[in-house]
């Protein structure tokens, strides 16, 4: 196997002490201990969602992976929280892995969760953010195209991730649009040195959305998915549905920020949880028409990297004859 791709594993492998170069997305209200204990014994990064939750709950998560899995794993925390202050207080005691934050930049909190030894990964959507978070110590970044599910920026992956690998010299970790080993393949061409996946966990076992949510994620098809609050700037990716018809008819009639989030509050949970996936926001990356069904956790990341080593070794443009991709045999990363 070629030098870029053995780094492209050996680089996150080593940073964040898994096999697999894949880190779980935090999705609010479903990536709970359940999921990121999976994926962690999975060999990637299984990842809690802190969303609007107060740090006790998260620390009660947290507590619950650890019973769990003893592989790593992180949290992922939005810094519009309120409740933002007390939960990175938290995490510092708690000293989890890994933090990766998102809605924002997390440059305040910074130095604290580096004393703590905790590894800071911020998702950006641009260079500018990319190159400011390297300057503030952040260990790598994600950086999200607008092809993933809820919160996007305007920049695809395919746009993205190569700019964002030429600006930093930290590992970049693509994510948006990317469900199985092609996506994988794709994202290691174009700079990256992992990958982050949501669309696609959000169907594995251990998921504990609710059933309508992941049947609707497998009926998907490849036009499924809308973006909503582009008009107040707050652009979010989700499954199209009654309520996205009424949000996107409310934004044609000038609907202003503060109503449209008014409008969109418990809309995550409704579906996430209660099931409710006509009046709810089923958030989900543009990839869901990819995803036809249901697997544990492992066995979907098992799955991917195999492709991913099929694909180079059957172009045979980057593999040689007996080369072996790290991470697939025992002993490696």
């Amino acid at each position: 196997m070629s030098d870029l791709i053995a780094e492209s594993y050996e680089d996150i492998g080593i940073l964040l002490g898994i096999k697999y170069p894949i880190i779980q997305g935090g999705m609010a209200w479903i990536a709970d201990s359940s999921l990121a204990s999976a994926v962690s014994n999975g060999g990637g990064l299984g990842v809690i969602a802190a969303g609007n939750a107060p740090a006790d709950f998260v620390r009660a998560e947290i507590a619950a992976t650890r019973a769990l899995t003893d592989k790593p794993f992180g949290v992922n925390v939005m810094l519009l929280s309120p409740y933002v202050d007390e939960v990175i207080a938290m995490l510092c005691e708690e000293k989890v892995d890994v933090v990766i934050t998102g809605a924002g930049n997390p440059g305040k909190y910074m130095a604290a969760l580096k004393a703590s030894g905790i590894k800071v990964i911020p998702v950006v959507a641009s260079v500018a953010l990319a190159v400011r978070m390297e300057r503030n110590g952040a260990d790598a970044v994600v950086a999200e195209g607008q092809e993933a599910g809820g919160h996007i920026g305007e920049l695809t992956g395919m746009a993205l991730i190569p700019q964002v690998a030429d600006a930093v010299e930290i590992p970049v970790i693509g994510a948006g649009g990317i469900a199985d080993g092609r996506g994988v393949a794709a994202a290691f061409m174009l700079g990256a040195r992992g990958v982050q996946v949501g669309t696609r966990f959000l169907v594995a076992e251990e998921c504990t959305v609710s059933k309508p949510y992941k049947a609707m994620i497998i009926k998907a098809k490849d036009t499924d998915t809308v973006t909503t609050g582009r008009s107040v700037g707050r652009p979010v990716r989700v499954l199209k549905n009654r309520m996205t018809k009424e949000i996107l008819s409310l934004e044609k009639s000038g609907i202003d920020a503060d109503t449209f989030e008014e409008r969109l509050a418990g809309t995550l949970k409704a579906a996430a949880k209660d099931g409710d996936v006509v009046n709810g926001s089923v958030m989900a990356g543009q990839i869901a028409g990819l995803v036809k069904k249901e697997q544990k956790a492992a066995d979907i990341i098992r799955e991917m990297f195999e492709e991913t080593k099929r694909i180079y070794e059957s172009r045979n443009f980057i593999c040689g004859s007996g080369s072996t991709v790290p991470g697939d045999g025992e002993g490696s990363i």
